[in-house]
């Protein structure tokens, strides 16, 4: 008895350690690490993975498991809501199932997938305010089943684990915020001294006009980055809305082309497209779409070199739409390509060269993920770069 009761209180000493371990980071990725072990350590579990809830997708996936071979393999399986996890994610409640072969809601693809036997788990859901983040699970007891305590223990982890990523979200909006206010700084010093030289009695009517247009031009600039910060923190929230609806793919490519072709005549650079023929109506949110092509193509042009070339091509297969936008541009230096889509991430041989934000990039493959694709880059330096979207074709209706 004197035993359990030391076991007790040791266990609850180390919830009091695992509170501050976890507080004591705020990078995303290491805190679900530590997360995981930590579900290992107290339930004594032979395996324990994280599953995050997008509320974009309304649906969970798998954001960090025991191995980095395990997290690659589960990287794309979308947990389907009849599952234990998502039976959890929907009833926010915990579950213990001890043996999983008796019960349907278990997910055996996993299972399949990773040559991995699982006898029986406990799942339970992190939340804030009834609000869910995810769900932390654990598989099969090392040493005999699992208890009800180690299902507390688990519970009251995941109460931690909630309030932790949290934060983390939280201060990563904070950093937003710091970068806008870094962003806007240079628009607004010009602006303050534009203004300064308008008041000057020797400033010629001429000059005046000229000054005022380059105003203008800041103010656009202003707006311009506050729309960019303020379209990625929607969608990191989760509070953008997408509206499908069928629209005629090819014809917006048409549109977009001709609202760069002044930026590409300034640079230019010559525009080509090529469409395929007896392409179908596609349903997506029409607007969000223009904004990635709009991005690519500005992009194509805003790194290219002096008469060089944007091609922007339309395809398809059976199942899935392609879309193009190659240039003939600086190119992307290898060790960067695998940051590109990363929030505030620019290429080391163009950030000081070219202004920008760094979310633009990151924007594009978010809206492109919520249409479930994908975006891919491809480039050489001094020879170019090409993104590919890939989007799967649904019925219209």
């Amino acid at each position: 008895m004197k035993n359990d009761v030391a076991f007790r209180i040791e266990r609850y000493r180390r919830i009091i350690d695992v509170s501050l371990d976890l507080a004591s980071t705020l990078d995303l990725n290491e805190l679900l690490k530590r997360i995981n072990r930590l579900a290992v350590e107290l339930t004594n579990a032979e395996a324990s993975s994280i599953l995050l809830y997008d509320e974009r997708k309304n649906q969970l996936y798998f954001a960090v498991a025991d191995n980095p071979e395990t997290e690659a393999a589960l990287s794309s399986v979308v947990v389907p809501p009849e599952s234990i996890a998502g039976w959890v994610a929907t009833h926010r409640e915990a579950v213990f199932v001890p043996d999983v072969q008796q019960d349907q809601r278990f997910f055996r693809n996993v299972e399949q997938m990773l040559n991995f036997q699982t006898r029986s788990i406990m799942a339970t859901p992190m939340l804030i305010k009834g609000r869910l983040i995810g769900v932390l699970e654990t598989l099969n007891k090392q040493n005999g089943p699992f208890t009800e305590e180690d299902l507390e223990m688990l519970m009251v982890l995941s109460a931690q684990a909630a309030v932790a990523i949290e934060n983390s979200r939280l201060f990563q909006q904070g950093d937003l915020i710091n970068e806008l206010v870094h962003e806007i700084r240079t628009p607004l010093s010009s602006i303050s001294t534009i203004s300064y030289l308008l008041q000057r009695p020797d400033v010629s009517e001429t000059q005046r006009q000229e000054l005022a247009g380059m105003i203008q031009k800041e103010i656009e600039r202003l707006n311009g980055l506050t729309n960019t910060f303020l379209d990625y923190s929607r969608l990191e929230s989760g509070r953008m809305r997408f509206t499908p609806t069928p629209f005629d793919l090819s014809g917006l490519i048409e549109e977009c082309v001709r609202i760069v072709s002044p930026q590409a005549i300034e640079k230019g650079v010559r525009l080509e497209k090529e469409l395929a023929a007896n392409l179908p109506i596609f349903n997506g949110d029409r607007d969000k779409l223009k904004q990635v092509l709009l991005n690519l193509l500005s992009n194509a042009i805003k790194y290219n070199r002096p008469r060089g070339d944007v091609t922007l091509k339309l395809w398809r297969n059976e199942k899935t739409l392609f879309i193009s936008v190659s240039d003939t541009g600086v190119g992307i230096p290898p060790e960067d390509l695998p940051h590109i889509g990363e929030r505030f991430f620019r290429a080391g041989n163009v950030e000081r060269k070219v202004t920008g934000t760094g979310l633009g990039l990151s924007i594009c493959k978010h809206i492109v993920e919520a249409h479930a694709g994908q975006m891919q880059v491809s480039s050489q330096i001094n020879q170019g770069t090409t993104f590919t979207i890939e989007l799967p074709l649904k019925d219209p209706a």
